[in-house]
This record gives structure tokens, C-alpha cells and sequence, in this order.
């Protein structure tokens, strides 16, 4: 039998946590032109007038969550300086929350104590919005509430509209709202019907993606908090950021390189992190971020990606919708289970191309050709292949895949 057991032995942290997503530094680096116009859009709320609409777009880990936790908490401690000024933030993640009325019960339930929390069945939209109302103006001053990830409201954007036009439809007596949406899909708006786009009369603000420069920057300030003086050979941070800078200018994915290479570290008994590290690190976070958001997609995205990776293994990509669909389709009815229309097995393969999965790129022939897309994958197909291997088990192994299953 083997025996198990926990001892501490050495370790090149100080603070391990200072590399976690939860955790917002004292200033925030490589983002200065950003956080400057951030600035600018928030600036007339120190001066207790109504608050603009902000959207901030851009890829996943470029830093638009950061610098909002960033700007709000320097926001509120400025606000403090001013006994005219009552200013309260609420952070909702929009994460499995579909519908505004899921949104609506969230922001009620976040404003109210623990005894007094409603479930999300029973009420009617407009009693949960009563509520919400109630709530906002028992607050009395300016709310700044910040939607994340509000691309994942797909059933109905109405609570934009009530929200934007919540004065105006005295819905509230006394509470001003500003609403911060945070997006991954740069074409969010254009999904927004005509009705809320005239009322949200926002102001938008676009992240572009890191360089390698600028990572670096956000590398070594979480180094210098989390890591022991020494511990991190010189040659570490350059790497993690290059890497990262070549796959997709995400601080989160370049952060996670150093996290997992100081983990191997510890976990050798090594209290020096080395590019060796890095190295194993990298392969580790890759497949761990393609299985995540695989799983997190749903089986039907898996298998649209699955039609992709065997594709790609026959040489055939790029491809376009009408090729990855024959091969989903194939694929699918292996398993007996529905098959979804074309249309949705693009918005799977735009999904996919968010997440890094695949790449899509857009073609205009013109005139005579028209525009549509082609796709292929964005990662090594034996990383892919690995990911999907649950995928694979259950519909069975595609002849284009066997070598690298």
C-alpha cells in the first residue's frame, strides 16, 4: 500500500497568491493609454454628475476586468474625499446567465442581505425589476454597475434598456445607475437590438492585446511579490512572456505559465524556477486551456470541434462552413444524437475561434464571390486530440486522428 502524506519542503514562493486571478495589484502595468481613457470616461462621477454607459472589448486576459477593479476601487477611495459625493460599485459576472431576468434576480440578491434572497422561479420580470428598483434607490446616490461577460445574456438584452433608461421611465426616484459591460465578443453590439443600441448611448473602450513588452512589465510586477528574491532565473519572465505574446497577448495565459512553472518547481523540491519549467509549464496550460474551454462550450461544440481536428489531420484546412458541416454531421450521427442546423454550427465554430481553439479568417471575393470564412485550428492537433479524448472515446476514432490518439 502506498503511504500518503503532506510535508513542506522547498519552495520559491513568498505569495503564491499574487499570481491568481482574484488578486489586483496596487498599480496596474501595460495598460497606461487604457487605463488613461478609462479615466477620462469616469472622471464626471467625482463630480456626483450622472454617470456614462461604458463597454470595454477586447480578448479574453488583455486586462479589461483588471483595469475595472483597478479604476473602480481608485474611483471609490478618491470618492471618499467628497461628503457630497455617495458612490457604491457592484461587480455581476454574466457567466450562465442567460436572460435578463436571471441578470435582474443576480443584482437584487447581491444588494440584499442573505436572509432576503429570492430565487430565480416565482416572481414575474416585472416584480423582480420592482425590486431591483427598490433596491438601487435605497442606495441613494450612484451606482456603477459592472456587467462581465455581459455577451453570455443571449435570450433578450432588455435589462440594458430598463437599466439605461431607468430614470427616464421614473423607475427610480432618487439612484443614478452607470453600467460598465465587459465583453470577450468585439461584435456584442451589433447583436443588441435597435432599441437598446439608441438607449445606451455608451461611450466604448477596446483593449488591444498585450505585447511582449508590455507582459513582461505585468510579469515582473507579480514576481517581485510573489516569488523569494533569486528564485526566478533571468531568462523566466522574457520567456513566459514571449510565449504568450506569440499565442495570444493574454496576461492571464502568460501568469499562469509562471504559476504552473513555480508549481513543478515546488513540487521537485526546488527552490529555483527555470526555463526548464517554463518549458513543461507550457505544455501543461495549453492542454488545460483547450480542455476547459472545450468543457465549458458543451458537447456539441467539442463535436464541431472534432470535425475541424480531423480536417485538419487530412491537410485540408482551411475549410469552410460547408466542409466542417459534412464532417460534424458525419460525426454525430455516429452517435444518434440531434444535429444542429448550419447556422448554429457556425456560431459553435465562432465560439471556438474565441477561445483560440480554431482561427477564423474572413474572405471577400467581391461582387462575384461574396464573403464567408474559413477556419482551421489554432493549436497543435495532438494537444487538441488530447483535449477531446472523452469526445473521441464516445463518438468513436476518425481515421484522420489515429496517429495522434
Amino acid at each position: 500500500m502506498t503511504s500518503i502524506g503532506f510535508e513542506r519542503g522547498k519552495t520559491p514562493y513568498t505569495n503564491r497568491d499574487a499570481l491568481l486571478d482574484d488578486y489586483t495589484p496596487d498599480e496596474l502595468v501595460g495598460r497606461d493609454d487604457e487605463l488613461e481613457e478609462y479615466q477620462q470616461l469616469l472622471n464626471p462621477v467625482i463630480w456626483g454628475d450622472q454617470p456614462s454607459n461604458i463597454f470595454l472589448y477586447g480578448k479574453a486576459g488583455v486586462g479589461k476586468t483588471a483595469a475595472t477593479k483597478f479604476m473602480l476601487r481608485t474611483l471609490e477611495q478618491d470618492a471618499q474625499e467628497y461628503d457630497d459625493l455617495d458612490l457604491a460599485t457592484l461587480h455581476i459576472n454574466c457567466d450562465g446567465l442567460e436572460s435578463s431576468y436571471q441578470v435582474a434576480v443576480r443584482i437584487v440578491n447581491s444588494l440584499r442581505e442573505p436572509t432576503q434572497q429570492i430565487s430565480e422561479s416565482g416572481y414575474s420580470k416585472a416584480e423582480v425589476y420592482a425590486m431591483m428598483w427598490e433596491e438601487f434607490d435605497s442606495n441613494a446616490g450612484i451606482t456603477l454597475l459592472v456587467l462581465d461577460e455581459v455577451d453570455h445574456v443571449r435570450k433578450d438584452d432588455s435589462i440594458l434598456y430598463q437599466l439605461s433608461r431607468a430614470r427616464e421611465n421614473d423607475n427610480l426616484e432618487t439612484a443614478r445607475i452607470g453600467v460598465i459591460g465587459i465583453s470577450n465578443d468585439m461584435t456584442f453590439r451589433d447583436r443588441l437590438s435597435a432599441k437598446v443600441k439608441s438607449s445606451l448611448c455608451e461611450r466604448e473602450l477596446s483593449f488591444s492585446d498585450y505585447d511582449a513588452t508590455e507582459l513582461r512589465q505585468v510579469l515582473e510586477q507579480r514576481r517581485e511579490v510573489a516569488f523569494k528574491d533569486e528564485s526566478v532565473n533571468d531568462d523566466v519572465i522574457p520567456l513566459c512572456a514571449a510565449y504568450a505574446a506569440q499565442e495570444t497577448g493574454d496576461a492571464r495565459e502568460a501568469l499562469d505559465y509562471l504559476l504552473v512553472a513555480g508549481d513543478l518547481a515546488r513540487d521537485a523540491n526546488q527552490s529555483t524556477v527555470t526555463v526548464d519549467h517554463v518549458k513543461e509549464a507550457k505544455s501543461t496550460v495549453e492542454r488545460q486551456t483547450i480542455s476547459k474551454g472545450l468543457a465549458d462550450r458543451g458537447e456539441q461544440s467539442q463535436y464541431v470541434a472534432y470535425a475541424v481536428a480531423t480536417l485538419d489531420a487530412e491537410g485540408r484546412t482551411p475549410v469552410r462552413t460547408t466542409d466542417v458541416y459534412e464532417r460534424y454531421e458525419r460525426l454525430v450521427d455516429r452517435t444518434g444524437e440531434r444535429v444542429l442546423s448550419t447556422r448554429w454550427v457556425r456560431e459553435h465554430l465562432d465560439s471556438l475561434a474565441m477561445l483560440g481553439i480554431i482561427s477564423a479568417d474572413e474572405i471577400n471575393e467581391g461582387a462575384g464571390g461574396g464573403q464567408y470564412k474559413e477556419y482551421e485550428l489554432d493549436q497543435a492537433i495532438d494537444v487538441v486530440v488530447d483535449a477531446l479524448s472523452d469526445t473521441i472515446d464516445y463518438v468513436g476514432v476518425h481515421e484522420s486522428i489515429q496517429q495522434y490518439y
